[in-house]
């Protein structure tokens, strides 16, 4: 969200570009849903910025964000934290 509205544009502007309905967009911006890879391509394009930086891998100047992982015994899962 808060990038759409650095760039000037309304909800209405980004899901009438990606061609999806203004609850899919919405969606997204309320982390209920997350766009595939062509849909992200596509905000990528619309907001001018990468996709390292619309996932939280890489900061609003282009520095990459430390990542550290670790093995959480209990489920047996990797935990990836930023």
């Amino acid at each position: 969200k808060a990038i759409r509205i650095e760039c000037g544009l309304t909800q209405r502007n980004v899901y009438s570009k990606l061609n999806v309905s203004a609850n899919c967009y919405a969606s997204y911006e309320q982390g209920r849903t997350e766009p595939n890879i062509e849909m992200l391509k596509q905000l990528c394009r619309i907001f001018n910025v990468s996709s390292d930086y619309l996932i939280g891998l890489e900061d609003e100047h282009g520095n990459k964000i430390q990542i550290t992982n670790s093995f959480n015994n209990n489920s047996g899962k990797i935990d990836f934290k930023a």
